[in-house]
């Protein structure tokens, strides 16, 4: 049967998605490669490999496998996860709500599921936490952060919790014709010349009124029934090919930002001293959606002092942004052009 392969690839790291199907190998082009560097790859494979495919016999048989025997359970993307080990580092898992299944052994990783749509989506997952693990490994690390680039590559962190306006300021920005670099995380490592910044590939959850503004030059936000805004998720192609947005592969700290939304305000720079710290990075004991089930990751991870140290020399403001579009962009532009 024909072989499907995908490699992705940024900062000289990289992992080789292979398929039976071409709807997953088609997915990492779509997902990463607007990103991160995807492309159609052929035999023979280096490196890491990341094997996807459709198959409900395979799915029983992992299941079963690590069922019978003592394993462990956790949460993964926000669903049950049972896993085991045995000897030589193989790992054997299944997400039985999701009729996936899993088997790791190291340089491989399998897996399998009953449709297409979750096998693509744990596929580019993982594929992620692969490439994630080499960045850890040669110094990078993971900021709770959204980014944009100015044509020169000059990229705007904005950092802050959820609900802070994160996306909403880098989506402002790429708007006013900036380049996305990330909605929520990004790697930074330090080198000769500051601070390089990747964007970490992801779905972006943008409110309907976030992108009601985007299109129409207003913001009313819609809410379901329990009070929560509606946040449909967008892939990266989507960013793209719905919205218009011109998206960066990487960028050089050079400016941080801390805002917080307050609907019916004037956009301004506020008396809050909030900078940079430790709690802005992820650690393998903050990490909240992917437990390293699989050892992609290392086993110590820092919090980079040298990084932060950097980041905290950058010039940075706290600001307060409203529900207006063109408000809340002239106030940026004009804030990220002074001198």
């Amino acid at each position: 049967m024909t072989q499907h392969a995908t490699r992705i690839a940024t900062a000289h790291h990289a992992v080789t998605v292979l398929s039976q199907t071409n709807t997953v190998t088609d997915w990492m082009i779509r997902y990463f490669g607007q990103w991160w560097n995807a492309e159609p790859a052929t035999a023979p494979f280096s490196g890491p490999l990341v094997t996807a495919d459709v198959n409900a016999t395979t799915v029983t048989t992992y299941t079963q496998n690590v069922s019978n025997r003592p394993h462990q359970e956790t949460t993964y993307a926000n669903t049950r996860m049972l896993y085991g080990r045995t000897s030589g580092h193989v790992v054997t898992a299944a997400q039985p709500s999701e009729h996936l299944a899993y088997r790791s052994e190291p340089g491989h990783l399998h897996i399998v599921g009953h449709e297409t749509l979750p096998v693509c989506l744990a596929a580019a997952r993982l594929a992620r936490e692969v490439v994630r693990g080499q960045l850890l490994a040669d110094g990078w690390s993971i900021l709770h952060a959204s980014a944009a680039t100015d044509p020169d590559g000059q990229t705007v962190l904005t950092l802050g919790g959820k609900g802070s306006g994160k996306t909403t300021t880098a989506l402002l920005l790429a708007r006013a014709g900036w380049r996305l670099l990330a909605n929520d995380r990004v790697f930074v490592r330090p080198d000769s010349d500051g601070i390089r910044v990747l964007p970490w590939p992801s779905a972006a959850a943008i409110g309907l009124g976030l992108l009601d503004a985007l299109a129409t030059d207003r913001r009313k936000p819609l809410w379901n029934e329990n009070g929560k805004e509606l946040k449909p998720q967008l892939f990266p192609h989507q960013l793209s090919e719905w919205l218009g947005l011109s998206l960066a592969t990487e960028g050089r700290a050079a400016h941080l930002l801390f805002p917080h939304i307050t609907p019916a305000t004037t956009p301004a720079k506020t008396d809050d001293s909030r900078a940079p710290s430790a709690e802005d990075f992820f650690t393998a004991a903050t990490e909240d959606r992917y437990a390293d089930v699989f050892e992609l990751l290392p086993s110590e991870q820092l919090i980079p002092k040298r990084a932060l140290d950097l980041l905290s020399h950058l010039p940075h403001h706290s600001i307060t942004l409203s529900h207006d579009v063109k408000d809340n962009t002239a106030f940026l532009t004009e804030l990220l052009a002074a001198p």
